[in-house]
């Protein structure tokens, strides 16, 4: 199967890199979090493709994606998921989103009524809330004071401490090569987001893959959303499809599997990838 590398425009002219493989609706999109890029799903572009068409954007200042950005934050990165997804002209599509991601997806799906089946977050939604004025203002200064220790810092939070140390190196590695005046800038955009609040406005049904380093407060989060579930893996950390892709993969087409049941019981007319 063939991995093709895209490109398009966002809705400011900068320029957004994209993974594409396979073909078959409902397409898949995987977006990566903050400091990630879609090399992180390499194994979903592969077990997928022979079902779906999956697409893996990096977003702006992420990867190979352009950085000159004027206005940050996640309304706009959910413009550039979109931008994808209008290039490609598929009609339905599943939308995941790991981390920073997650939020990512819902403003996607806000902008793309009626063609999304499911938005599924990966280690994010464990409650609707992002950080404070007060902590996004403070994140984005420690990045921009030490930038490569601010990292090292970061990703040995997100597993869990018996985690292959190779993996976590090259996590580490691949989440340097964002710029630290475009991550500084990302960290201040999210000090404003409602997250509950976009939730509140999602018509498609909400759904988690997530690890257990971080509790996932589902009754809380059903406060806002009622459809809302989650799968939690045992002794996972944040980025489970580079950890165990397989077992991920097998509870991503689950989830798919369901959301596609539910849009033809609500009398969307799609056919199934698993016959």
């Amino acid at each position: 199967m063939t991995i093709e590398r895209k490109a398009c425009t966002a809705p400011d002219g900068v320029r957004l890199v994209y993974s594409a493989a396979g073909a078959g609706e409902p397409a898949l999109v995987f977006i990566h979090g903050g400091f990630a890029n879609r090399g992180f799903w390499e194994s979903e572009l592969k077990a997928f493709g022979p079902r779906h068409r999956v697409l893996a954007p990096d977003l702006p200042a992420h990867g190979e994606s352009g950085a000159d950005r004027v206005k940050w934050g996640l309304p706009e990165f959910g413009a550039d998921v979109r931008a994808v997804i209008e290039a490609e002209g598929v009609e339905s599509v599943v939308l995941f989103g790991n981390s920073l991601g997650g939020p990512v997806a819902i403003e996607a799906a806000l902008l793309l009524p009626g063609k999304v089946l499911g938005v599924v977050g990966v280690d994010t939604f464990h409650r609707l809330a992002l950080i404070t004025p007060q902590d996004a203002q403070s994140r984005a200064e420690a990045f921009r004071a030490d930038y490569a220790g601010t990292i090292s810092k970061m990703v040995k939070a997100l597993f869990h401490g018996d985690t292959d140390a190779a993996l976590m190196a090259d996590a580490e590695r691949r989440m340097g090569g964002t710029p630290p005046e475009a991550a500084w800038r990302m960290f201040l955009s999210l000090a404003g987001y409602d997250m509950a609040e976009s939730v509140r406005r999602l018509g498609a049904p909400l759904r988690a893959i997530n690890g257990d380093l971080f509790p996932t407060d589902v009754v809380s989060v059903r406060e806002v959303k009622p459809d809302f579930d989650a799968v939690v893996m045992k002794h996972m950390g944040h980025y489970p499809m580079l950890e165990r892709p397989a077992e991920f993969d097998r509870l991503a087409a689950e989830m798919v599997a369901a959301l596609v049941k539910l849009s033809s019981l609500a009398g969307n007319d799609l056919p199934s990838p698993f016959v």
